[in-house]
Order: structure tokens, then sequence, then C-alpha cells
């Protein structure tokens, strides 16, 4: 028996993007959590780390193996899972979450993890719009799921990695091994919901062979890994950006992933150098947050890449952290429907303020209004490769592929050498007086003034110049709002950047609305 409702409910052939898969030769029959975990136990690397928290707990390769085909079991046995059945995974990074993630492949299940801040209004959305029919839920998160549950609902709960919990128990009284279900490369593996930068969470389907090839596409080639290493950051993994960074690339690279429970930048530091961290990921707003807390002195030794994502990387910060740390950022950009990076560079390939090359695998352009690649010039950002958009049920699909493309509703600029330079979200770009301005670029005029902690920058109606620039600003600690402090903002951006560009409306505020994934919600500015 299957469960075919994804299948049922993904985009017509014909409204899907092109894929490109000539550079990836992946069989017919494949079973990602298989090619993940079992491939490495089998190749002789079952007693090297796999998972380490912030708490010292750890796991082995040949553990995790055993851990993940439990949970399959029990799924399977106990509970009834068949091929194809979505299975909600919500909770904090870290061992059992990873076990779990690999176990629900493993049975044939389709992984839909949810954030651990989410509340149940949230879920519930999640759970109806993915007819989720089973969940694995960590204890922490058990009243906002029980909010949203529906009655039928096979569901287990675990508490974060202690190992006395009735989960791990229930684990340890179940048969060892199971042979992982038979699927193909194009099976469904998990749907991820989008962050609702612009309004309702969409869900996007991605493949078995989808999650390897983020692996085998942007981390092979920009971050050039090598067995061992120790792979961490802070984006929980229902952010693809994090399940990249924190469960597909650490085991596709027979590395080590390290889970954080605490993300302030003391604890940051901390782990990076009692880990011996080698590749770190995060937010543009994280780096700004470590260097604002001072890394003078900490053991940053081991790091070789520090990757940014999940929103445009201001050139400010860029030279901040290569000045305080000697470490150049690994700026990309990536999308829930790409599943990952898919235009980044790294090393003497890094232009500062630019994201970079397209990665190898992908092809990428700007479009102009009349909807035709230019050879260079500013458009909309268009992306075609081994990954792209199938969103499940959802009339938005059209907008976003068009003729095979998949257009990211992102303004960039092509440059003669192949580099792809960020201004703004299209919905986002601000006319006044005729005049463009990406918001973007004023935030990072700002942010390079030591009063402001974060800035949002939005357009807002005028009679006179159709709408004029609003900055909403969180100042920094130390500095009180006041007019004075405003003043002295719109002057810097006057120095910084073209004039006409400045802020003529300041609104002081103790925080942005930002997204789970830490994403600015200018929508909610603007309203």
């Amino acid at each position: 028996m299957i469960d075919d409702f994804v299948k049922r409910h993904l985009p017509a052939v014909a409204a899907q993007p092109e894929f490109l898969l000539d550079c990836l030769d992946y069989p017919e029959q494949l079973n990602a959590a298989v090619a993940l975990i079992d491939v490495a136990v089998a190749t002789g690397h079952g007693a090297q780390t796999a998972v380490r928290t912030q708490a010292g707990g750890a796991i082995s390769y040949a553990d995790l193996k055993d851990r993940s085909d439990r949970i399959a079991r029990l799924l399977v046995e106990t509970h009834g899972l068949v091929a194809g059945n979505r299975v909600l995974l919500f909770g904090a990074n870290g061992m059992m979450l990873t076990a779990a993630w690999l176990g629900i492949l493993k049975a044939g299940g389709v992984v839909v993890s949810a954030m651990p801040i989410l509340r149940g209004g949230e879920i519930a959305t999640l759970i109806a719009k993915a007819a989720i029919s089973h969940a694995i839920v960590d204890a922490a998160c058990r009243a906002a799921f029980e909010s949203a549950a529906k009655p039928a609902m096979a569901a287990l709960f675990f508490d974060g990695d202690a190992a006395d919990c009735r989960f791990a128990a229930a684990l340890e009284e179940i048969a060892s091994g199971f042979a992982a279900v038979t699927t193909r490369a194009d099976d469904p593996a998990l749907i991820a919901f989008t962050s609702g930068t612009t309004g309702a969470p969409k869900g996007t389907v991605h493949c078995h062979r989808d999650i390897l090839a983020v692996a085998d596409t942007f981390a092979a080639t920009i971050l050039v890994p090598r067995t061992g290493e120790v792979w961490c950051g802070t984006p929980p993994i229902a952010f693809t950006f994090g399940l990249g960074a924190l469960v597909i690339f650490p085991l596709r690279f027979l590395g080590t992933a390290v889970t954080l429970h605490d993300t302030s930048p003391a604890a940051m530091l901390a782990a990076i150098a009692e880990q011996r961290v080698t590749h770190l990921f995060t937010a543009p707003t994280a780096y700004k947050a470590l260097l604002a807390h001072g890394v003078a002195g900490a053991d940053m030794s081991s790091l070789r890449n520090c990757v940014s994502a999940g929103e445009h990387l201001p050139e400010a910060i860029f030279h901040g952290w290569e000045a305080a740390t000697g470490l150049r950022l690994v700026n990309g950009i990536g999308a829930t429907e790409m599943m990952h990076i898919f235009i980044s560079a790294s090393g003497d390939a890094i232009r500062p303020g630019s994201t970079g090359k397209v990665v190898p695998g992908y092809r990428a352009c700007v479009l102009g209004e009349d909807g035709v690649p230019l050879a260079e010039g500013t458009g909309r950002l268009a992306v075609k490769g081994p990954t792209g958009c199938r969103y499940l049920d959802d009339p938005r699909q059209a907008s976003y592929v068009v003729n095979g493309w998949n257009v990211t509703g992102d303004t960039y600029r092509l440059d003669g050498e192949g580099y792809f330079w960020y201004l703004a979200r299209a919905d986002d770009m601000i006319v006044s007086s005729g005049y463009n301005i990406a918001p973007p670029e004023v935030e990072a005029a700002l942010l390079g003034h030591p009063a402001v902690a974060e800035c949002g920058v939005i357009g807002v109606a005028d009679d006179a110049r159709g709408m004029i620039v609003c900055a909403h600003v969180v100042p920094a600690s130390g500095h009180a709002p006041c007019e004075s402090l405003a003043k002295a903002l719109q002057e810097h951006v006057k120095a910084s950047i073209a004039p006409y560009k400045y802020p003529r409306q300041i609104v002081f505020a103790d925080s942005l609305p930002r997204t789970a994934t830490g994403k600015l919600q200018r929508h909610r500015l603007r309203s």
C-alpha cells in the first residue's frame, strides 16, 4: 500500500521547472537516508561521531544508523505508517531529531519539519495543508502540537536528547535493524514550508535525489569539504538552510554536526573553540551580533568556512568580519523552493557586496521586462538546476515557475563577469520621485552607524514623491531614540550613498518583526 497524496497534489509536469540533472548520477532507486547514514557505516565509518551537542552528548554513525532503524520500525510496525504518509517532525536540533528525520525517510514517509518556536495555529496550518498522519514531537513543543493535533493522528513524544525518556526506552525495546523502504530518486521525501515573509506559507516538495543534489553541488564545489570536519550553525533543520548545514552536508561528507541549544554570541564563540568547528552557518544578523559582542581573543582557528544566508549580507558586516577574524564570509542566496544555495562564491572568488556566481550544476540569469534573459543588466532573478519549485497544491506555482525558470522574486544585477548583485525583493522596491531605491542598500548604510543594532526599510505613500523611504531602527545599546539621533542617521546615510536615498522618516522600535528563520518581514512593517 502506498499513500499517493503528495504525488496527486504536485503541480502538473508542464507547470514544473526544467530540471538539470546531467551533472549528477543517481540510481533510479534511491533512499536518501540510506545514502547518508547506512552507506557511511557500511564503508567503515561507524565509529566516527555523527552528531555532538553543545551540552556534551554525542552519537556515532553506527548508533545513529541503529536509532534511525528503530524509529523506522516503530513507525511502520507499531503505528502503521505506509510509504507516502506525511510525518510532522517538531522539535529543536539534536541527536534524536536527526535520527527521527532519517528514520522517517527509511520508513518511506515524507518529512514535514516544523520550527520549534511555532505556535498551535501555525502548526494547525501545516497539519491541514500536508494532511499529516503521524507526528514525532519534542516534549518542549507538546502543548503547541496538542492544541493543533487531530484525534486520529499517531503521535510520539521525545524529551530532547534525554536518554531516560519514554520514547528512548521504547526504542530500546524495538528490534534493531530495518530494511529501508525502496523509494525512487524522484519520490517525495520532504515538504518544506516557506517562512511566510510574503504571506501564507507554501509547502515545497523535494524528492530523495534533491537531498543529495544540494550537497553534491553547493557544498561540494563551494565549501570543498573534507572527511572529519565539524559543521555547526544556528538555523533549525526545519529551515532547509539548516537541514543542509547540520544534517545533509555533515553526513554526506563524513563529518560531525554540532547542534546548539544556546545561540547567544558568547555560547557560539565557546562552541566554535571547544568543538573545533570547521564550517559555521548563520544569518547576517548573527554575524553582526558576534562582532558587537567582540571576537577578540576568541579561538576561531579551526574555522575554514563561515556561510551567510537567509537574507542579504550587508557589505559592512562582510568587511567587519574579515577585519576581526581574517575570514571572508561565504555569501549565498538560496530558497526553500530550491532547497538550498544556488548562487555563491568562496575564497578569492568572493567579490564583497556580491552574492557570487551561479553554483556549478545550476544556471541563473536576470530576466528583462519582456521575460527574456539578459546577458547582463538588472532584472528578476531566475534559476534552474537539479532542484526546483514544486508547490503542494498551490496556485502560486504559476507565479514562481515561468518558462521552465524558477523566478525567485528578487531583483538582481548581473555584471559582465557573471557575478550577481542583490538589489531588493521585487515587491519591496521603493520608487520615489521616479528613482528606484532598494531597501537593502539603505539598510546597509544605516548598519554602518554604531548607533544602529537592526533596521528595516520600507516605502510609504507620499503625495509629493509617490513614496518616501521610511527606516524602522532598533538602537544599539547605549543609544536612546531621539530627534537628534534620527537626524544623525539621516546625515550618515546621505554621506554613505546617493543623498536621494536617505530615509526621510525614521521610526524607532524595540524589535523588528521576523519570521521563525530570522528573515525581516517588511510586509508587517508596511501594515
